[in-house]
C-alpha cells in the first residue's frame, strides 16, 4: 500500500494554525470536508475525540495519527497537516506534535485502515522524512516528499 492510495492530494496543509488537540482535529476534519462531502462534521470530530479518549494517537517523535471509522466516508481517506510550532497532543513521549495524518475509514474497512496506519508509521519513523515534512514550505513540497517515499516502497 502506498500513501497516495488513501491520502487526498487536495487535503494537505503545510502550516496548520491550531494550538490545541481538539482544534487540530477540527482543522483536519475541515480540510477533509473541503474535498469530500461530509454530512456531519461535528459528529466526525466527536468520533475522533472519543477515539482519543481511549488513548492518544500522538505516537511520539512529533507524529499524530488521529483515526476513526465512520460511515461519513465511502472509502479510506487521509489528510495531512503540519504545524510549524508543534501542538501538545498528549503524545506518548510528552513532546510536541508537528505532523498530523488524519485517517477516516468506513465502518467495514478494518483491513485497509490497519494497512494505512502501518504504512504511515513506516514512512514517518524516518527522521529525514519527518524533518523534511516539518521544513516544507508549501503543500507542493509535502506532496513531493511523499511521492519520493512512495516510490521507495
Amino acid at each position: 500500500m502506498k500513501v497516495f492510495d488513501f491520502l487526498d492530494k487536495d487535503a494537505i496543509k503545510a502550516d496548520m494554525k491550531s494550538t490545541k488537540k481538539e482544534d487540530v482535529i477540527k482543522e483536519l476534519v475541515g480540510l477533509l470536508s473541503s474535498t469530500r462531502s461530509i454530512k456531519d462534521k461535528a459528529s466526525l470530530v466527536q468520533t475522533l475525540m472519543n477515539r482519543e479518549s481511549l488513548g492518544s494517537t500522538g505516537i511520539g517523535q512529533g507524529i499524530g495519527i488521529p483515526h476513526a471509522k465512520s460511515n461519513c466516508v465511502k472509502e479510506l481517506v487521509g489528510v495531512l497537516g503540519v504545524s510549524k510550532n508543534g501542538v501538545d497532543f498528549d503524545s506518548l513521549d510528552g513532546e510536541p506534535t508537528y505532523i498530523f495524518m488524519l485517517l477516516v475509514a468506513p465502518e467495514d474497512a478494518a483491513g485497509p485502515h490497519l494497512k494505512a496506519l502501518a504504512r504511515i508509521s513506516r514512512m514517518l519513523k524516518d527522521k529525514f522524512v519527518r524533518d523534511a515534512l516539518i521544513a516544507a514550505k508549501d503543500e507542493k513540497a509535502i506532496l513531493n516528499i511523499i511521492a519520493q517515499e512512495d516510490g521507495k516502497s
